[in-house]
């Protein structure tokens, strides 16, 4: 079975707020998409948040106290829930793709990237669980001088060096090397 029959893996990209998760999200998904990496995003957010606005139909269904709108085109398709939606659930709705990058959910037990964009940053990193890799704003010493030893052996890449984490995530979802 190829990687791409089997259950999309699902790396998460964590951090602290500014960190660079969107942004490098972002640059994954565009250099993905250009390998033929179907892709889909799941991006946590703490705050409330509304992607639809006054004035448009599906707002009005939402204020009539419809408990879900689904907006249907010929090129996309938008459910809007008046509910949280667990984490394992998003993913197994997006089944159908070739990869899922998750934006957030630190505490969630999926393979993780985490932004590092200063040396406080370093907690967080041996707080969490399933780190697989580090993104990094600093330089390699800098990173590697104040995280837990148990990480030594984790890849560091830099900020900036999308092409090499997004072959990274490649070779490690094509070998289920995500321990």
């Amino acid at each position: 079975m190829s990687w791409q029959e089997a259950k999309p893996p699902v790396w998460q990209i964590v951090g602290y707020k500014n960190s660079g998760k969107t942004t490098l999200v972002c640059s994954l998904v565009e250099l993905l998409a250009a390998k033929g990496v179907r892709t889909a995003v799941i991006k946590h957010d703490a705050h409330d948040f509304d992607i639809d606005h006054p004035g448009t139909d599906s707002y009005r269904h939402r204020k009539s106290g419809a408990g879900a709108v689904a907006l249907v085109s010929s090129r996309r398709t938008a459910v809007i829930e008046e509910a949280e939606t667990g984490l394992d659930e998003l993913i197994g709705r997006f089944s159908a793709y070739d990869m899922i990058l998750v934006e957030g959910f630190k505490q969630a037990e999926y393979p993780k990237l985490v932004m590092v964009r200063s040396q406080e940053d370093h907690s967080l990193v041996s707080q969490l669980t399933s780190v697989n890799a580090i993104v990094s704003w600093l330089t390699d010493d800098k990173v590697k001088g104040g995280i837990d030893v148990h990480l030594d052996s984790v890849p560091v890449f830099g900020v900036n060096d999308t092409g090499r984490i997004t072959e990274w995530l490649l070779h490690h979802s094509k070998h289920g090397m995500t321990e």
